[in-house]
């Protein structure tokens, strides 16, 4: 995995091989972030990376300028992994080790961008969860988005707020406002 663009532009990050993790691929990372730079200036956005996992969009979005980054796993060594990257690249990535649904119903911040990254094999019901926490809850700024990646298989354009999917190799994004 390697950072895209931006201050860290370039970098390797290799994990650790026992995390429990499935990083975002980097032709769909660098789509993803050819879609937001479009959108928003990353340095003035708050993000809030749920199912943080190896930390790899956290830092993405650390490299590219934005300094109000929430990194949420509820595995100690994904975040004890984030942590150790984020201070050894002079990264401003805050992390909480909590289950995110938990997050989610407690939460009383709110963010521009909220990217949830959460086990493929999740079943429908346990992917609405998101989309209805997050607006339930007012976490998601105004005119910012909610985004999870899935999938292509992974179907969700009838949850609520649904605006559209793209699909890059085997992964997909749905995005929501």
């Amino acid at each position: 995995m390697r950072i895209i663009s931006g201050s860290h532009k370039g970098r390797r990050i290799v994990a650790p091989k026992k995390l429990p993790v499935r990083p975002t691929t980097d032709m769909a990372k660098e789509a993803l972030f050819n879609i937001l730079n479009n959108q928003y200036y990353f340095d003035e956005i708050s993000v809030l990376d749920l199912f943080s996992g190896t930390g790899n969009i956290s830092y993405e979005f650390a490299s590219r300028g934005t300094e109000n980054i929430l990194a949420v796993d509820d595995n100690f060594g994904c975040i004890k992994f984030i942590n150790e990257t984020a201070e050894s690249f002079e990264m401003p990535i805050d992390t909480i080790k909590v289950d995110v649904f938990t997050y989610l119903e407690k939460a009383s911040k709110s963010f521009t961008i909220i990217f949830a990254d959460p086990p493929y094999n999740f079943d429908l019901d346990a992917f609405s969860k998101i989309p209805e926490l997050v607006f339930n809850n007012a976490i998601l700024e105004e005119d910012g988005l909610l985004i999870i990646e899935h999938s292509k298989h992974t179907d969700l354009s009838n949850l609520d707020r649904f605006l559209y999917q793209k699909n890059y190799g085997g992964n997909a994004f749905s995005f929501f406002e």
